[in-house]
């Protein structure tokens, strides 16, 4: 569904809430209000939260205070107000509705900014006409639920005006503002006695309000995390052990650290820049060593090295290096998992551009609301509340290298339509600015979508699509490779830390067995786990994950089921024997059977077996 589509889904559920109770649109709204001692009880349970956001998340915001008619409301998990900030343009009749103790709750206001947050739990911005109840339609409205350090809603931030509020900026600087506040809330409640490790996906923004925290205790699990670090990593992600989601263990966070800002790369391959918080009393000068992390180098990987006999990624590789130092965008295409940025970062490695910088954007992990002043950047004071130094934007940080637009797909219209003016001209306006600035970069995207249909759906623009796709390279699912056990080999050797440190051959013939639907992300999780059960020695079938023993095992079964339906019996047994390399010996040895069955079973099934060096 798209964003607009979204909102309007949101709108239209909330007026027919707002029916089904009873109201219309000349509906009166119902002031229900706290007084006295019922509303000190309530401000003082609620004495965290308001400190907070008024002594560290609002100082932040103090032009949008000062220098516009708008204000910021503060209100508990019911929708009563609790605290105010700003000076709006409201007459006083309307500005006693967002006194202390009103409820804002939709059955009393109707569809608000307030309570259809609250409701849908799910920031939301209300436009004057977007009210139900006529009453309302004097103000905008944008507000943010607010989640606490075990994730229940607390209450939401709202900034409301009698004047008109940009939509992309406005929503989201509430969701700055309610994540700033969530942020706080955590590094207050555990930062004293645990690490806190924040992370993003670039150097530039380690220390925006929109990165992602992880709470570690002193025996290296996740005890907390805010919702931005569970979008970059993927899912629920408390009670992971740091090396497991890392490839590190505390001492070595600890040591890399010593740095201004240090790089990790997580299980799924994604690479962020990240800071440690270490606990006031486990503050030392005292240096650790250990055997420093290939991951916190540079990855100065070439295209030459992923070269490893598959056929389809061979010519992935030659393609490549053929535009890769011309003006020709490239398209690389791959399921979820197969090593898109790792191709991309080897690509730039390869090319003249390789002293200059590689910028990675991921479209789908940036908030919708930001994307175009992250892209782009923005002037000095060019939107309420925004740096007031301005930012110069990931697009002009590129200059003179390779600027890669991973999930190109999640990226929002509007901001396509900016886009692709910035590619036909080759120049960039900062929002909020006349000045144009010229950029040079080598432009590479990648998607897992299938951009045509998206195209035909609507949610990407047709224009963009051919000015993006010079050379469409697509990238093979590990399932199709013919180079999986060199490929294996290569990512095992990468993680090994141990020269003892090997697979069986009973195991390798199982991982070229299995059918990996998470392709090489997955393959590489498996293996680091694979290597921490066997504590640096040979990695045995009892160091895998079930799930794959399982598969392979009813393959095997399912190859050696003579009365099973033949189709699938031939593609199972082919599958395994292939896998071992056309070996008579070894697909024997995993069916269980003796050699002479093996011939019987490629005879029957008409496979030639003279690839076989025993043959």
């Amino acid at each position: 569904m798209l964003e607009q589509d979204q909102h309007q889904s949101i709108i239209q559920k909330s007026w027919q809430r707002c029916r089904d109770i009873g109201l219309d649109h000349d509906t009166k709204p119902i002031v229900e209000k706290l007084e006295g001692s019922h509303l000190k009880v309530l401000v003082d349970e609620h004495d965290k939260l308001i400190q907070t956001t008024h002594h560290q998340v609002l100082p932040c915001y103090e032009n949008l205070l000062v220098n516009s008619s708008s204000q910021v409301v503060l209100a508990d998990k019911q929708g009563t107000v609790l605290q105010q900030w700003g000076k709006p343009s409201f007459a006083n009749s309307k500005q006693a509705l967002f006194r202390s103790g009103i409820s804002w709750q939709e059955q009393c206001f109707g569809t608000n900014a307030i309570g259809t947050a609250l409701k849908t739990k799910t920031p939301v911005q209300i436009q004057q006409d977007e009210h139900f109840l006529s009453a309302n339609r004097f103000m905008n409205g944008a507000a943010a639920p607010i989640f606490g350090i075990d994730r229940q809603l607390v209450g939401v931030i709202d900034i409301s005006s009698d004047s008109f509020l940009p939509q992309s900026h406005t929503l989201g600087m509430v969701r700055l503002m309610s994540q700033a506040v969530e942020n706080h809330l955590i590094s207050s409640f555990y930062q004293r006695l645990n690490y806190c490790l924040t992370f993003n996906t670039s150097p530039d923004n380690i220390d925006s309000q929109w990165s992602a925290l992880m709470v570690i205790n002193h025996a290296g699990c996740v005890i907390a995390v805010n919702r931005r670090a569970e979008q970059l990593l993927e899912g629920s992600i408390v009670g992971e052990p740091i090396d497991r989601l890392f490839g590190l263990s505390l001492t070595q966070l600890e040591s890399l650290s010593q740095a201004h800002f240090f790089q990790l790369q997580c299980r799924q391959e994604c690479r962020f820049y990240a800071q440690l918080h270490i606990p006031e009393h486990d503050r030392t000068s005292t240096s650790v060593a250990f055997r420093k992390p290939k991951i916190a180098k540079p990855n100065k990987s070439s295209l030459e090295q992923l070269k490893l006999g598959d056929p389809i990624m061979d010519k992935a590789v030659f393609q490549a290096s053929r535009v890769m130092d011309k003006d020709i965008p490239i398209l690389v295409r791959g399921e979820t998992g197969v090593g898109k940025e790792v191709f991309v970062r080897a690509l730039h490695n390869s090319s003249r551009r390789s002293e200059s910088e590689l910028v990675t954007i991921n479209c789908a992990a940036i908030p919708k609301d930001l994307v175009e002043s992250e892209l782009f950047g923005y002037a000095k004071g060019a939107f309420t509340g925004s740096n007031t130094k301005g930012h110069i934007g990931l697009i002009r940080q590129a200059a003179g290298g390779t600027l890669f637009l991973d999930e190109i797909g999640d990226m929002p219209l509007s901001v396509q339509a900016r886009l692709l003016r910035v590619l036909q001209e080759k120049q960039v306006t900062p929002l909020g600015s006349v000045e144009s600035f010229t950029v040079d970069f080598k432009l590479i995207t990648a998607t897992h979508k299938d951009l045509k249909t998206a195209v035909t759906e609507g949610s990407f623009r047709q224009d963009l699509y051919y000015r993006i796709c010079g050379l469409q390279i697509v990238l093979p699912s590990l399932k199709q490779r013919l180079d999986k056990r060199r490929l294996i080999e290569n990512i095992f050797d990468k993680l090994s830390s141990h020269a003892r440190a090997s697979l069986s051959e009973e195991v390798m013939s199982y991982l070229l067995v299995y059918h990996w639907p998470g392709n090489i992300r997955q393959l590489r999780s498996i293996l680091e786990v694979a290597l921490a059960l066997a504590i640096d020695e040979q990695v045995e079938l009892e160091h895998l994950e079930l799930d794959i023993i399982e598969y392979v095992d009813q393959l095997n079964l399912g190859a050696t089921d003579i009365d099973g339906n033949l189709d699938q019996e031939r593609d199972a047994f082919a599958q395994i024997y292939f896998a071992n390399r056309c070996n008579v010996s070894l697909t024997a040895k995993q069916l269980h059977v003796s050699r002479n069955t093996v011939y019987k079973r490629l005879r029957s099934f008409g496979i030639n077996a003279k690839l076989d060096p025993e043959a």
